[in-house]
């Protein structure tokens, strides 16, 4: 993982929510046909829990992804985006050790 690349996607406020709501999908979630499993959390959901536009949320996942700290699946049309918590467990120890 690129520390340097996880700072900036965690700079943005919109990312930190993101990943904060991933963290507990189940919680966070409203029931529909794209509920979230074990598998991720439909981005259409994240679109509508996050009120911000389609393009907007896919930009934030893009970076939130090349910094490793979500991952995501393909699924028919839809794709499903999870917390990478080890990643972000490993960012945490280290960014500790740093500081």
């Amino acid at each position: 993982m690129d520390h340097g690349l996880a700072l900036k996607a965690l700079a943005n406020p919109v990312r930190r929510e993101i990943l904060a709501l991933l963290k507990d999908p189940l919680g966070n979630f409203a029931a529909n046909e794209h509920f979230p499993d074990e598998q991720g959390v439909c981005g259409d959901n994240i679109v509508l829990r996050m009120r911000l536009a389609q393009s907007t949320i896919s930009t934030h996942l893009a970076i939130l992804q090349r910094a490793g700290l979500v991952t995501s699946q393909k699924r028919s049309q839809w794709t499903y985006f999870q917390r990478n918590e080890k990643a972000v467990q490993e960012f945490l120890r280290s960014l500790r050790q740093e500081l």
